[in-house]
């Protein structure tokens, strides 16, 4: 009891009880619920109550949702290592060769936010469209003799799209994690006669590696849950399973079936996400 009476655990509680507060009001609650809708039934508008695992049979029972889940994880991860692969030699030159005009690299980076999302989604679709800007200069220039159809309502799209969207969030980690590498380290392997591509290897790309793991995780985890990209530019073939558990909630009126999709999702997630965090720690493991 004394720790209650202590004035500096009083003041830590204070400072502690909003955030906690908060992160209770918004997300932990949030999610119990979708947890708890999840075990219930609705037969469009009557809800049953009665916790039960039917939801949960069905969409082991359909291959559709199975589908779906499949070509979600495989579209994000996709996305994940093309923008990663993307972001690395952009951060890599920012934070190595970018000089006094780090602050200017990254402020371009971030002017892609100041247009709507939607906006940037349906340029692309302008861009990728049958007869968009890129068809259109390719057979302008004598490449191609009819408009290319593979790059427009299918997974194609929505990996260039979501790529393209998240580039940023990609990029700044890398770079946080880049400058805070001792350039000292990469003098002294200098001197002991290390060349550029060996000394990338032994000691820039393992120091940048917890960088990497977070913006792949920051890429993987949203890009899963992105229903407003297939839609817009995915067609039949490139829909994902944010894009079923919107249509369980709205057209099908069957909200316990999407929050079971929800969770499910998210487990799956969380799963690979956890692998990400496992092979991360290991690999720090080795190069102690």
């Amino acid at each position: 009891m004394a720790l209650w009476f202590n004035k500096e655990s009083r003041s830590g509680l204070k400072l502690v009880s909003a955030p906690f507060g908060f992160s209770l009001l918004l997300l932990a609650v949030p999610l119990s619920l979708m947890v708890l809708l999840s075990f219930w039934t609705q037969d469009y508008l009557t809800l049953d109550r009665t916790l039960t695992l039917n939801n949960y049979r069905e969409i082991g029972s359909h291959p559709v949702y199975a589908l779906l889940m499949k070509r979600s994880v495989i579209i994000s991860l996709m996305v994940t290592t093309i923008t990663v692969a993307l972001a690395f030699p952009m951060a890599y030159y920012i934070s190595f060769y970018g000089g006094k005009r780090k602050a200017l690299w990254l402020f371009l980076i971030t002017i892609p936010f100041w247009t709507s999302y939607l906006l940037r989604i349906f340029m692309w679709k302008i861009i990728l469209g049958y007869n968009g800007v890129l068809n259109s200069t390719l057979q302008g220039l004598s490449f191609i003799d009819e408009p290319l159809t593979f790059i427009l309502y299918n997974s194609n799209a929505v990996v260039i799209a979501l790529a393209h969207a998240w580039a940023p969030f990609a990029i700044l980690p890398i770079f946080v994690a880049l400058e805070k590498i001792d350039r000292s380290l990469l003098e002294a392997a200098h001197d002991l006669g290390d060349g550029p591509v060996r000394r990338f290897f032994r000691i820039t790309l393992p120091l940048a590696a917890p960088g990497i793991i977070a913006s792949a995780l920051i890429i993987f985890i949203p890009t899963v849950g992105d229903y407003i990209t297939p839609k817009m530019v995915g067609g039949t073939d490139g829909l994902m399973i944010a894009n079923m558990i919107q249509v369980q909630f709205s057209k099908a009126n069957n909200a316990p079936l999407g929050a079971a999709l929800a969770v499910t999702s998210m487990v799956m997630v969380g799963l690979i996400a956890l692998g990400f965090v496992f092979l991360n720690r290991r690999w720090l493991r080795r190069q102690a």
